[in-house]
């Protein structure tokens, strides 16, 4: 580990080039070699990530006809797009298709 002679920071490689580079004081120095960072990380089967590929269900559901393919249940959300006095504007999404549309009423 290098540390910079002028304020006493760790010295970072700069990304791609042979330099590397105080974060505080801005101080440079041209390394001999290329500098490589590792960090290996032991865990215990029982805490390895298990990666899920599927969409998982967060929005609440209503009954609302989907215009693209007339099912009828589909997440929805709110959000204030206009004035704070006017209405929240209702966003659906059709739990068969994905289609998405907005309600202003």
């Amino acid at each position: 580990m290098n540390f910079c002679p002028k304020c006493g920071s760790i010295l970072v490689p700069r990304k791609g080039e042979k330099v590397m580079k105080c974060a505080k004081c801005n101080y440079k120095i041209r390394s001999k070699s290329n500098v490589v960072i590792k960090e290996k990380i032991n865990l215990a089967r029982e805490d390895k990530i298990e990666v899920v590929d599927r969409k998982v269900e967060v929005l609440p559901k209503t009954d609302q006809d989907c215009p693209k393919c007339r099912h009828n249940k589909a997440y929805y959300w709110t959000v204030q797009t206009r004035a704070g006095d006017e209405s929240e504007t209702r966003f659906f999404e059709c739990t068969k298709c994905s289609h998405r549309w907005r309600d202003y009423s």
